[in-house]
């Protein structure tokens, strides 16, 4: 399937469920994705969010608070909310797009890489009955695949979003019959108006709590190991003593973060900054985006970045989506092993000491985002929707 041009008028405006457990721009990357889409699409069309806890509030869009009858066990609260959002989309939409693991909805956006996959993938002879045995005792697991299966299941109309061109063939090789029905929508950016100056960044800085003067990397992210931090506290130590390191994300984590950076001898250099409903700010306080991530099917933040002009020094096309998009050298550049500490400690150094590599990254980087704004992202999501009505008409 293909988007629509940005400039093109809707044939006409439909009525649409969003299926999003958790409306919050803190949440992580899928939910500011589906934030965006939201804000971007109820300018054109009648939106109705059906959520679990609800955080964030668009103009025009109806709000439907979905019970949470228990929080834990996780599966069975994924269970209840699936048959909740099914019992009360059954009729008077036109489209039901889910980003959850549910067995409804025409659109299923998928953004992490699946459960069949992390349970079997690589794993032969008998580490692959054990992985069954496993499966086949825990209903959790099993509510998990069965759920995902029945997201994935071939039926008229269905399309399966995935958000990086890897996630589509990771997806393909475990669902085979998933790939007819899979397109790619990448995550967009909301432009900033101009690249960062030095004033607006040493105010960023001052409203963060960092230091205004020296040099400041940034990290972003709620689940720190697989960002990449532990490697990143290890380099920190040996680079010069004027660089800091800000860290964004999920405050239930920061406790183990802050003893190894005790550990490392760093403590007195990284900031952590918890989740932050904008992290804009963030942006505008760093002068690189440090991303050496174990495992991201696309990285938003990333994209984030470049949009403010920010240098982005991230993991290769390997170990994250986005990178399969960029240019070493010229757009970013790649780590070929985000665990390798001396050669992402050598990279850092080159990054912060040549002032016209800081540049012409951050330019280039403007440049590659530009061209994933949300309109235009949107306007791609729009047109797979007409394109489910029409395939269930024929």
């Amino acid at each position: 399937m293909t988007g629509a041009p940005p400039d093109a008028e809707a044939p006409h405006r439909l009525r649409i469920a969003v299926l999003n457990r958790i409306f919050d721009p803190a949440g992580g990357g899928a939910e500011r994705y589906s934030i965006a889409l939201v804000e971007q699409l109820a300018q054109r069309h009648e939106i109705h969010v059906f959520a679990q806890e609800i955080r964030h509030h668009a103009p025009g869009v109806a709000y439907h608070p979905v019970s949470m009858l228990l929080r834990k066990p996780r599966w069975l609260n994924q269970l209840w909310y699936a048959t909740a959002t099914w019992l009360a989309t059954r009729r008077g939409f036109d489209i039901v797009h889910s980003h959850e693991n549910t067995w409804h909805g025409q659109i299923q956006t998928v953004h992490v890489l699946p459960v069949k996959y992390n349970l079997f993938h690589g794993r032969t002879g008998w580490r692959r009955v054990l992985a069954w045995a496993k499966v086949w005792t825990s209903p959790r697991l099993l509510t998990y695949l069965g759920l995902e299966r029945l997201r994935v299941a071939p039926r008229r109309g269905r399309c399966v979003v995935v958000t990086s061109a890897s996630l589509g063939d990771t997806l393909a090789a475990t669902y085979p019959a998933a790939a007819a029905m899979s397109t790619v929508i990448t995550p967009g950016v909301v432009w900033p108006v101009s690249p960062t100056d030095a004033t607006e960044r040493r105010a960023a800085r001052l409203q963060l709590g960092l230091p205004p003067e020296g040099r400041c990397l940034l990290l972003v992210g709620n689940d720190y190991r697989k960002k990449g931090l532990g490697t990143l506290l290890r380099v920190l130590r040996d680079l010069p003593a004027d660089v800091v390191l800000a860290v964004v994300g999920n405050p239930g984590q920061i406790p183990v973060f802050q003893r190894q950076a005790q550990a490392e001898g760093v403590t007195s250099s990284v900031f952590f900054l918890g989740s932050l409903q904008d992290v804009a700010p963030a942006y505008r306080a760093a002068d690189c985006l440090v991303h050496p991530t174990l495992e991201d099917t696309f990285a938003m933040v990333v994209l984030e970045a470049m949009a403010h002009g920010l240098p982005v020094v991230v993991s290769s096309a390997a170990y994250c989506g986005i990178s399969s998009l960029l240019s070493h050298g010229a757009d970013a550049l790649l780590l070929d092993d985000p665990q390798d500490v001396a050669k992402l400690a050598r990279t850092l150094k080159q990054v912060l000491g040549d002032e016209v590599l800081r540049q012409e990254l951050g330019k280039q980087a403007r440049a590659f985002a530009n061209r994933y704004q949300w309109p235009t992202i949107a306007r791609q999501q729009e047109a797979v929707y007409f394109a489910t009505l029409n395939a269930e008409q024929r």
